[in-house]
C-alpha cells in the first residue's frame, strides 16, 4: 500500500502538460476542483471522467497510476458509500428490512460521493504528477506574492509546503524499507484484530518518527550552511513564463466547466 501513493511524486516529461506554467496548473487546478463541486447530476462526471483520461494521456502518464491514486482509499470509499445508503433518509423507501431502511436519495448520495472524491483524488495528483517540486514553489510564490504588501512571508510558506510535499516519496520509501525489515525479524502486520494490527505497526511508526526528525536537522543545517534567509534577494535560475499552451489550457478548462454546466441544464 505504501508504494500505491502517488501524491509528491513527480514523473518526468516533456509533454505539453508537462511544459505548462506551474502557476496556471495550480489555478487550473482550483478550478477543477471548484468544477467538482459544481456537478449535481452524476452523468456530468462522465464529462469529469473523459477530461482526466484526457489530460493523462497528453501528458503520458501510465493509466495505473491513476489506479494507485485510489487505493489509498479503498477502504475509506466503502465506508462512505454505507454511511450514505443507510444514513440518508430522503426520498422513496426501496429496502425496509429490520433496522436498515434504504432510500433511493441514499444510493444516489452513495455513489455521488464516492465519484465526487475520487475524481478529486485523481485529478489532483496529476498535479504533483507533472510538477517538479521546485516548480510547485515558484508557481506558489508568485501566485501569492501580492500577500508581501501585508508583511505575510509568502516565500517561507510556499517552501514549507514544497518541502513537505517533497518530503512525502522520502518517508514512504523509509517506512516501505522499515517494514520489510521487520517482516525479516518475523512481525506480523496482517493478522489480529485492529487493535492488534495497529500495535504492530508501533516498530515502523517510531524509527519513522525518529528519521523525519533526522532529516528536519539535517535539512536546517544544510539550509543554513548555504546562508538561506528566506526570499529576500533571492534570484531563480528559471523565470516563469505564460506560453500560448497556458492559454490553451485555460479555455480548455473553462470549456470543462461550461459544459458541465449545460449539460446538467439541457440534457440530464
Amino acid at each position: 500500500m505504501l508504494n500505491d501513493i502517488t501524491l509528491g511524486q513527480y514523473l518526468p516529461g516533456n509533454s505539453a502538460v508537462h511544459r505548462l506554467d506551474p502557476r496556471t496548473k495550480i489555478l487550473l487546478m482550483i478550478a477543477y476542483i471548484v468544477a467538482i463541486f459544481l456537478v449535481e447530476k452524476m452523468p456530468a462526471f462522465i464529462i469529469i471522467a473523459a477530461f482526466i483520461l484526457a489530460v493523462t494521456l497528453t501528458a503520458r502518464i501510465p493509466l495505473n497510476y491513476l489506479l494507485k491514486a485510489l487505493k489509498p482509499l479503498r477502504f475509506i470509499l466503502p465506508l462512505m458509500f454505507l454511511f450514505n445508503l443507510l444514513l440518508v433518509r430522503k426520498g422513496n423507501l426501496l429496502v425496509d428490512w429490520w433496522i436498515i431502511k434504504i432510500y433511493d436519495e441514499g444510493i444516489k448520495n452513495a455513489f455521488f460521493i464516492v465519484l465526487r472524491l475520487s475524481t478529486l483524488v485523481v485529478g489532483t495528483s496529476l498535479l504533483t504528477l507533472t510538477t517538479t517540486p521546485i516548480a510547485l514553489t515558484d508557481g506558489l510564490e508568485k501566485l501569492m506574492a501580492p500577500l508581501k504588501l501585508i508583511k505575510f512571508p509568502v516565500h517561507e510558506l510556499a517552501m514549507m509546503m514544497t518541502i513537505a510535499l517533497r518530503f512525502i516519496p522520502t518517508l514512504i520509501e523509509e517506512a516501505d524499507k522499515i517494514q520489510k525489515a521487520q517482516l525479516a525479524r518475523g512481525a506480523d502486520f496482517e493478522s489480529g484484530n485492529v487493535i492488534k494490527r495497529a500495535k504492530a505497526m508501533l516498530p515502523v511508526l517510531i524509527p519513522l518518527i525518529v528519521n523525519s526528525f533526522r532529516h528536519a536537522g539535517e535539512l536546517a543545517m544544510a539550509m543554513e550552511s548555504r546562508c538561506y534567509h528566506g526570499g529576500e534577494g533571492r534570484t531563480r535560475m528559471r523565470v516563469l513564463k505564460l506560453q500560448w499552451g497556458d492559454l490553451a489550457a485555460a479555455l480548455i478548462t473553462g470549456a470543462l466547466i461550461a459544459a458541465i454546466l449545460l449539460s446538467q441544464r439541457f440534457l440530464f
